[in-house]
């Protein structure tokens, strides 16, 4: 490790390494259980030239490498061993240009999502990913984990947001493919190969990000409701009657609704906490007067129908900002310990039946168990967290097996929009057939094949993927 850091410094500048108190005071986790980095050195590039040459010394040493973006990861995606080298991408930091004309951003990797969003928004643009960690995440680690967040629904994941990027391959090769075009098929679309690899092919080092037009208008409401037919039905009369400009439905489940309008949380129900589902429901649109009119109408044929049954409407931008901020108070789960937090993809049709299976098996198993649900719905993703009620230390192998065994009969994912990481990768074979594992390991082995990149993620290079018996 010596000669490693005596090459890192020689190839990148001494004050761009890190190391002893200077790399183990810092924090590995933006959320969650606090920890520390357990790596012995951390390279702080300046430069897609810096991270291209630090990757070219750990690859001749067959040294590996860990990059780190704003640390907001769930799945252990970052965690990097002691004899692991840390490569923060913090520096670069720097939004390069924006074209309003052309509606696109070019931006370094280390920028935070919030800045990305607000700097569109000085152009009477918008940046449409929209998560609850946009202040820490950067926009390069949304690429690599292919983030989801609150807009799905209407603008997509990452990948359909990202028109071109730039990332440094294990051996310091620079892929420049800064595509600013809407429309490109001049052979293999490459940024795909790094956008949702969890930087286990290439690390990314600057992006050109699709902007769109700036909504004028935005009305938000939560709805109470009192059966799941109700909430698909009404994600059905929401979206057809306000003429695309649906961009957000997140379903709370009770007892997460409670949880976060109920102190210690600050947050007062806009309704009812008695029902058994509430929907923060989101329109963004360009016509502020009557888009507040169609979306008011929606809502009140959805009362009269009997779809909801009951509604609280955002009147100004505090009262919506309130209820975005009850959806994103999930620091309220952190009361609970153990806690365990899962991130899944379904079908909606199977997602009631999913549920209640989970719950009657956590009740049987831990009677003192508390189950959180929330999610996106409306493109499939819930949010799971189990708090099994006892520091039980086989708690968290037999809480994972209820929770991401069932998805394989019907054809969901393990993991929605936080990638494999270390966590999931014994759960991968359930979402991800033996000829896609056979091709993903294909990959890594040409675009790396020392395997140094983030090793030990999403699969096991030697052994394909760290699968557990059926």
């Amino acid at each position: 490790m010596e000669a490693i850091i005596a090459a890192l410094r020689q190839a990148v500048g001494a004050d761009s390494v890190l190391t002893g108190s200077d790399v183990s005071m810092r924090s590995a986790a933006a959320w969650g259980t606090p920890r520390n980095v357990a790596a012995q050195v951390l390279v702080r590039p300046r430069s897609a030239a810096d991270v291209a040459a630090a990757l070219a010394v750990c690859h001749a040493h067959g040294q590996p490498v860990v990059a780190h973006g704003g640390l907001t990861g769930l799945v252990d995606g970052a965690w990097a061993e002691h004899n692991e080298v840390v490569l923060s991408l913090e520096r670069l930091n720097q939004i390069e240009s924006v074209d309003p004309v052309g509606r696109t951003m070019t931006v370094q990797a280390g920028v935070p999502l919030q800045t990305v969003q607000d700097a569109a928004a000085e152009h009477g643009l918008m940046f449409p990913l929209d998560l609850g960690a946009r202040g820490s995440a950067t926009v390069g680690g949304n690429a690599a984990t292919n983030a989801g967040g609150n807009r799905v629904i209407r603008y997509g994941m990452t990948r359909d947001m990202v028109l071109g990027l730039e990332a440094v391959l294990a051996n310091g090769t620079i892929v420049s493919s800064m595509n600013s075009m809407v429309k490109n098929n001049a052979g293999y679309d490459l940024k795909q190969l790094f956008i949702g690899s969890e930087g286990t092919l290439g690390v990314i080092t600057r992006l050109v990000l699709r902007l769109r037009q700036q909504p004028s208008s935005q009305d938000t409401a939560w709805a109470a409701l009192d059966t799941f037919a109700h909430v698909t039905d009404f994600l059905d009369h929401m979206d057809r009657s306000l003429g695309g400009t649906l961009s957000a439905f997140e379903v709370l489940w009770q007892d997460y609704y409670r949880l976060v309008t109920s102190p210690p949380a600050r947050s007062v129900p806009p309704v009812s906490a008695e029902h058994p589902y509430c929907v923060l429901v989101e329109a963004l649109g360009g016509e502020p007067e009557s888009d507040a009119q169609r979306f008011e109408a929606a809502l009140t044929q959805a009362l009269e129908k009997g779809l909801i049954a009951d509604a609280a409407i955002g009147k100004s931008q505090a009262e919506r900002d309130a209820m975005w901020a009850i959806r994103d108070d999930v620091e309220q789960l952190l009361n609970f310990k153990p806690l365990f937090l899962f991130d899944v993809s379904l079908g909606i049709k199977h997602m009631q039946g999913y549920v209640d299976t989970l719950a009657d098996e956590l009740a049987a198993r831990w009677p003192a168990h508390r189950l959180f649900v929330f999610g996106h719905l409306g493109d499939g993703n819930l949010h799971v967290a189990i708090h099994p009620g006892a520091a039980d230390p086989d708690a968290r192998s037999e809480v994972e097996d209820l929770v991401y065994r069932p998805l394989q009969r019907i054809g969901g994912s393990v993991s929605a929009e936080h990638g494999i990481g270390l966590e999931k990768k014994a759960y991968l074979h359930l979402a991800r057939s033996p000829a896609e594992l056979a091709l993903m390991r294909l990959l890594k082995q040409t675009l790396d094949p020392k395997g140094i990149l983030n090793p030990g993620k999403i699969f096991d290079l030697s052994e394909g993927c760290a699968a557990k018996p059926t």
